[in-house]
């Protein structure tokens, strides 16, 4: 080989390797921190990029993007002396890549550190029931602590969150006896309220029962006093124009009383006052009858003793002397006297049901009897 072509080829060897050297490329969302001779020269952005061979080296490379860090459970004392294991993820991002290489030398292991620390200071003014209810504001006094202490370090924090607190073994046993006996006391609670509401509405209903059936009932009876008052009304007026006769009037009264003792639960009735008027009246108008039927075996006495009743009679009943005549004409004549008593009594009914037809008539119409017999007025 010629020897003036090697040292060609070891200069182009050379100089290539100088020009390969010259050139960067850096990726997007990356920097990269240029040293020459030792000293922080320059950031690298991304694209192509030239440099001074064997002068300058790339010191570091950074990711610039957000990134996430979860953190290990670190135990943190609360107000009330019990210890917690908080879980921490942590969402933070580079913005000076200069300062995140040179002003800390781990910078994730200073945010880790700082914030156990930011941690143990907040929840230790905080009690367990505070600490597991206010995680919002233990994520903002995080962030707030973190964001100031980091931006000299380039790095800015978006966000902290709490992903987990884990109480003692024993006291998760104690808070779940206390839910269970919370949600048992509301229970109780609930099925106590539904109870008085349905008891309220139960009573509602029945008071609302009782007031329509009272009221029912009392416009029944109202109805049915009025249309008694308007039947004794008409009753009363119709026997005032037909003028009826008292003894019509009597007859009816003692018809009516065998109706006060027509219940099965009545062991005694007690007759009115006006009964003796009654039977007087109804004596008086078949008395005349009764004697005019007597059988022609009476003796001659009968007529005597019908014209002079004895002493404290009321309906002229013709008494027997001593004397008088035997017991079977006497049981005859008793016999014959009732069958005219029964006449009579028809008689009777015949003449009211005459005077209730003729309600409109001026005068009640007067009805001969049989046998040339008159009626007494």
């Amino acid at each position: 080989m010629d020897p003036v072509v090697i040292p060609i080829l070891v200069a182009a060897l050379v100089v290539v390797f100088l020009v390969a050297s010259s050139v960067r490329v850096v990726p997007q969302a990356r920097r990269y921190n240029i040293e020459r001779f030792g000293r922080y020269r320059r950031t690298l952005q991304p694209g192509l990029n030239f440099v001074v061979p064997v002068a300058d080296r790339i010191n570091t490379k950074l990711d610039v993007r957000e990134q996430v860090y979860s953190s290990d459970p670190k135990p943190v004392i609360t107000e009330d002396n019990l210890v917690v294991n908080i879980d921490t993820v942590l969402y933070y991002q580079i913005t000076d890549p200069r300062a995140a290489a040179y002003e800390v030398s781990d910078y994730l292991q200073a945010i880790d550190q700082l914030t156990v620390t930011t941690l143990r200071n907040v929840i230790g003014g905080m009690d367990l029931e505070e600490t597991l209810t206010s995680r919002e504001e233990i994520n903002a006094r995080l962030r707030t602590v973190l964001d100031d202490a980091t931006g000299k370090w380039g790095i800015r924090v978006n966000r902290v969150e709490i992903k987990a607190i884990d109480p003692p073994h024993s006291i998760k046993e104690a808070m779940e006896k206390q839910m269970r006996a919370e949600r048992d006391k509301r229970a109780a609670i609930l099925h106590a309220e539904g109870e008085r509401q349905a008891k309220i509405l139960t009573a509602e209903g029945t008071r609302q029962s009782d007031i329509l059936e009272a009221q029912g009932t009392q416009q029944a009876m109202i109805l049915r006093a009025d249309g008694e008052a308007q039947a004794v009304e008409r009753v009363f007026q119709a026997v005032h124009r037909n003028n009826a006769d008292a003894k019509v009037l009597a007859y009816k009264y003692l018809e009516t009383l065998p109706h006060l003792a027509n219940s099965d639960n009545n062991t005694f009735w007690v007759i009115p006052g006006e009964l003796t008027e009654a039977v007087r009246t109804v004596t008086t108008a078949f008395g005349d009858k009764s004697a005019a039927s007597l059988p022609p075996s009476a003796p001659a006495t009968a007529p005597e003793a019908d014209e002079e009743p004895a002493e404290g009679g009321e309906g002229g009943t013709p008494e027997l002397e001593a004397g008088g005549p035997p017991a079977l004409d006497a049981v005859a004549a008793a016999v014959e006297a009732a069958k005219e008593a029964d006449a009579a009594v028809n008689e009777a009914k015949a003449e009211a049901a005459e005077a209730a037809s003729s309600a409109q008539a001026p005068k009640l119409n007067r009805k001969k009897p049989t046998g040339g017999q008159k009626t007494e007025e």
